[in-house]
């Protein structure tokens, strides 16, 4: 390994430790002005989690590393795609109701379903990316307004085609059949969504398409310069569409552990915000899968240690969605202060060997 990947790989573990020192000590400073008991909180989060809390943490992990991946798809090409909240919602009924319908026998009906919430991702995710590509429309409201859309949308057509409960005012999509269920991994006495497979799959397609294909690298220079882009004879509008497309196609997959590993259906009260956490995990994993797959299993792990905080602590449980939101500004900041000093230091680098050339060109004159 050479010594300069070292360094970039030494000052990469400097900027995510910064950062976490930074969110510990604000977080500790807002208890403080809250009069809440720090030493008794920090207790309470950092405890080792038990079996159970460990298989939770493992299955919302699993649903915000997809969401994150779908996020840092069109972080690499610098769009925003804000609406992974939208098109998950989308994609997660349609996969309900497919797989509820039992069109197919078995995983056959699994694999069916599973196609057609990727491909209604990736639909209203195009929606955006055409109005993007054509119009110069921003993304970032494009998308926010799907999510609207979507909300709306996937509960109108919820009261249509749901079954209501017995003795519940709660209404889902037809239980999905137990031979299209996806098996759980057994994980000592509990088990983890056997969907964490796929997602880790889709974690190593991520890599090997943006570093070891030519799509993947048009992507990464349209995002670098669409100017430049252009003059290499890249269809920047083809690569908008597509980029935005398969953000949404994977975001299509972010509901689906819970629809096949637990609840079996959609209902009014499936699980809600996996989009915008997946922004903040994308952004803290800085858009690599190992990162995104750290980030992930960070703040699910938060979530989980709040639970009992309120009960054991008498701390209102939201103090963990505080921390969330400093870790992310202080890995913003902190990744740009160690970016800072790195080219300082590869500044510093380049003139001892330009001094060092010199000096022996002096030497070979002088001789």
């Amino acid at each position: 390994m050479t010594r300069a990947r070292l360094t970039r790989m030494g000052l990469g573990l400097a900027s995510a430790a910064l950062a976490l020192l930074a969110a510990f000590a604000i977080t500790s400073l807002v208890l403080l002005a809250a009069g809440d008991p720090v030493g008794d909180v920090w207790a309470q989060l950092l405890k080792w989690p038990e079996q159970r809390n460990w298989a939770n943490i493992i299955n919302n992990a699993c649903t915000l590393y997809l969401s994150a991946l779908a996020v840092a798809v069109g972080f690499r090409m610098n769009l925003f795609n804000i609406g992974v909240d939208g098109q998950y919602r989308v994609a997660a009924f349609t996969a309900a109701v497919v797989a509820g319908e039992a069109w197919l026998p078995g995983y056959l009906n699994t694999a069916f379903a599973i196609i057609c919430a990727m491909a209604v991702g990736a639909v209203w995710a195009g929606i955006a990316g055409v109005l993007r590509a054509s119009r110069g429309v921003s993304e970032v409201i494009s998308t926010i307004m799907l999510n609207f859309i979507a909300t709306y949308l996937v509960a109108y057509l919820l009261r249509e085609a749901a079954v209501k409960e017995e003795g519940s005012n709660q209404i889902a999509t037809k239980e999905i059949p137990e031979g299209s269920w996806i098996p759980g991994i057994p994980f000592g006495d509990f088990e983890i969504y056997g969907f964490v497979v796929i997602a880790i799959l889709c974690g190593v397609a991520f890599w090997f398409v943006l570093n070891r294909t030519r799509f993947g690298f048009d992507l990464r220079a349209t995002g670098q310069s669409s100017t430049a882009a252009i003059a290499s004879g890249i269809n920047v509008k083809r690569m908008t569409l597509g980029a935005m497309m398969i953000s949404g196609a994977v975001a299509g997959l972010v509901g689906l552990p819970i629809i096949f590993g637990e609840s079996h259906s959609y209902g009014s009260t499936f699980q809600s915000g996996l989009g915008f956490a997946g922004i903040a995990v994308a952004l803290l994993g800085r858009n690599h899968p190992v990162g995104i797959a750290l980030g992930a299993l960070l703040f699910a792990y938060l979530d989980e240690q709040s639970n009992p905080l309120q009960i054991l602590v008498g701390v209102s449980p939201q103090i963990v969605a505080i921390t969330q939101g400093v870790i992310v500004l202080t890995v913003v900041i902190s990744y740009e202060l160690v970016r800072r000093y790195g080219l300082r230091l590869e500044q510093r680098e380049v003139a001892r060997a330009l001094n060092a050339e010199r000096t022996a060109k002096a030497e070979e004159v002088s001789a």
